[in-house]
């Protein structure tokens, strides 16, 4: 059953992890799904894998999230599921340590460009369209050496609940998904080695209460929910998916 045929949808940072996971399910369901990322080889390899449609773009960069935004009106119309999915870690700096430009480089994608998107895509959004912003749980933890990563986080929650007061008139409806650990490869991007990030999602799996890692897949089933007419009363939530770490 292809839920979201004749939908377009638009996923930033789709070339890897969650974005390319919830891509995947979308192409599934029969929606056209452009993907953007910031490396060409990256971005196209995977939209040639998913069947999706690649786009270079820098969501840290306005001009590129401006020219995106103008290049898929003109391509493709107006855009029924925007999932705003790029972001990144920086990295973990105590307070009195932290740099200028990890500050800035986790904010500039994570809060600015987050928030930039979502902005310049409004006008060609369908009435009725699905934003869902990919959060985190760290959004309300305050663990040591995470500040500006959980502040970027807590940032986007205000202003996907804004936005959903916003836009709801036009019946868009704005949701966030916030998981917890999530077996990806941003542990191997930060420098971890194999066996440090094993060790880490082993400790993880025993203090959640499910006993269990998420997956990308896990995240895009939620992510697909939130964008179809199931959710339609659905809007400025934020659904945690974390195995139940949060309840300890």
């Amino acid at each position: 059953m292809n839920k979201f045929s004749n939908k377009t949808a638009v996923v930033t940072g789709g070339n890897s992890g969650i974005g390319y996971a919830t891509a995947k399910e979308l192409v599934a369901q029969g929606a056209k799904v452009i993907i953007t990322g910031r490396r060409k080889e990256a971005i196209e390899l995977a939209a040639k894998e998913l069947g999706a449609i690649p786009f270079v773009a820098d969501q840290s960069k306005l001009e590129d999230i401006e020219r995106l935004s103008k290049e898929i009106e003109e391509q493709f119309g107006r855009v029924d599921i925007l999932f705003i999915n790029a972001g990144v870690t920086g990295e973990n700096l105590a307070v009195a340590d932290m740099t200028e430009s990890n500050f800035d480089s986790v904010m500039n994608v994570n809060f600015k460009g987050a928030y930039f998107t979502l902005s310049r895509f409004v006008p060609i959004l369908n009435d009725g369209a699905s934003v869902v912003f990919l959060s985190s749980i760290v959004s309300s933890m305050y663990k040591p050496n995470s500040s500006v990563y959980q502040s970027s986080k807590a940032a986007l929650n205000s202003i996907a609940k804004t936005a959903a007061v916003e836009l709801a008139p036009r019946k868009i409806r704005v949701n966030m998904v916030s998981p917890g650990p999530t077996k990806t490869e941003v542990l191997s991007k930060n420098g971890a080695d194999q066996e440090t990030v094993d060790g880490i999602f082993d400790y993880l799996k025993e203090i959640i209460p499910l006993k269990k890692i998420g997956v990308p897949e896990d995240v895009a089933k939620l992510v697909l929910y939130l964008s179809d007419e199931a959710s339609s009363f659905i809007t400025g939530s934020d659904f945690v998916i974390d195995g139940g770490l949060m309840l300890n």
